[in-house]
């Protein structure tokens, strides 16, 4: 049967609510002033317990700030002895038996085991990720080493041949958009039309080859 409820903390440890304690052990004295007084004992904040802030209702519908405070086991037991009542005792000898089950060797190792348990899904979750990322990265990744390789100058028809080579599909007037579209190649249509714009020109992305081309016509 459970008195009270006992919380597993980002440490592993178990820790107890000093409000839910005050309630049950049935103390007169109010909650502020009690556990004020009880940490006058020599309980240090951040070993024997943590103070974290609360939002709790009020009667028109609003909420405030109030202090919890998060104690340890250690910490639970020896106010239960301070309270010097029966209810005291009882909750302080049923601390002793939930920490006896908590370091039973069967209940350490199914944590240990729950931990690792959790740790592999995490694991998983992370390699599907990087491996989403790899395949969304793939055509970046096919392009760049279509350029890396390429030693020389080539035509934007044989470079969008190189790419389709290499595994992602375009052909050469959707590579021509796609220049022209970020700003590489001039998009208004006149004798410059498809011509490297100046940032091109800077970066040395192109270079401009002038000669006559026979055709049928």
């Amino acid at each position: 049967m459970e008195l009270i409820k006992i919380n597993i903390n980002e440490k592993m440890e178990q820790v107890v609510s000093a409000r839910d304690l005050h309630e049950r052990l049935e103390i007169g004295t109010p909650f502020k002033k009690w556990i004020d007084r009880m940490c006058e004992y020599g309980f240090v904040e951040n070993i024997d317990f943590v103070t974290v802030g609360q939002k709790c209702p009020i009667a028109n519908g609003g909420f405030q700030e109030q202090a919890e405070y998060i104690l340890t086991m250690e910490m639970a037991k020896q106010l239960c002895m301070l309270a010097r009542n029966e209810k005291g005792m009882e909750f302080r000898k049923y601390f002793i038996g939930v920490e006896t089950a908590w370091n039973d060797p069967s209940q350490v190792m199914a944590r240990a085991l729950d931990i690792a348990h959790k740790t592999i899904a995490n694991f998983k979750v992370e390699v599907s990720q990087l491996e989403n990322k790899i395949e969304e990265d793939k055509p970046k990744v096919l392009f760049a080493e279509t350029i890396e390789t390429a030693k020389a100058s080539m035509l934007v028809g044989e470079l969008a041949k190189l790419i389709k080579q290499g595994g992602y599909d375009i052909g050469s007037n959707r590579l021509f958009s796609w220049l022209r579209e970020n700003g590489y190649l001039i998009r208004r249509k006149g004798s410059d039309y498809n011509m490297p714009t100046q940032k091109s020109m800077e970066l040395k992305l192109f270079e401009i080859k002038e000669g006559t081309r026979t055709s049928g016509d």
